[in-house]
């Protein structure tokens, strides 16, 4: 049995909420019943967590000159988690999405996007009054047409109404794209 998350945060001397993030990164394993074992988690820890960036040395002081490492020292494991996902490569893409979803906003509060389904929604309202003025078409006109047309108008109502339906009703056959 090895520590608890607490008692192993201790040990390495960071937060228990560090440890947890570990975990859930999968950049350290916890024992079947949830106890860390803190030797093989320190190893775990130090292969798969990105060491923090150090400041470039400036123009008055001397670069440190690189240490010549053993031939025989152990490959490392690439910084790889139980997914095959680096960290860096995961922070890489985190930090992508994020300057996607500021642009996606930015550009909403500028007004160049609107919501999809307000315009959809106030596409289909233009969509029926139009359709509703054209129903309404016929029965305004029809009689003034009659009289000039010297014919019933009651008949000239029934045929154009009856043409303006069949128009409406090719048009609602057609299935537009919104992309």
């Amino acid at each position: 049995m090895g520590l608890s998350i607490r008692a192993y945060a201790r040990h390495r001397g960071v937060s228990h909420v560090a440890v947890m993030k570990a975990i859930e990164a999968g950049r350290v394993t916890p024992e079947a019943d949830g106890s860390i074992n803190p030797e093989r988690a320190d190893r775990e820890w130090n292969q798969n967590t990105v060491s923090p960036r150090k400041r470039p040395a400036t123009d008055n002081q001397t670069a440190p000159q690189p240490v010549a490492r053993e031939q025989n020292v152990e490959p490392t494991t690439n910084n790889l988690s139980t997914n095959g996902t680096s960290l860096l490569q995961a922070r890489t893409v985190n930090e992508v999405v994020k300057a996607q979803t500021n642009k996606v906003r930015l550009a909403r509060l500028k007004g160049d996007l609107v919501d999809r389904s307000q315009a959809i929604a106030h596409v289909f309202r233009l969509a029926r009054t139009e359709r509703d003025a054209w129903l309404n078409w016929p029965a305004r006109v029809s009689a003034q047409m009659a009289s000039q047309l010297n014919i019933e108008a009651h008949d000239l109502h029934v045929i154009l109404e009856t043409a303006v339906r069949e128009h409406l009703a090719e048009l609602g056959e057609l299935n537009p794209r919104v992309e």
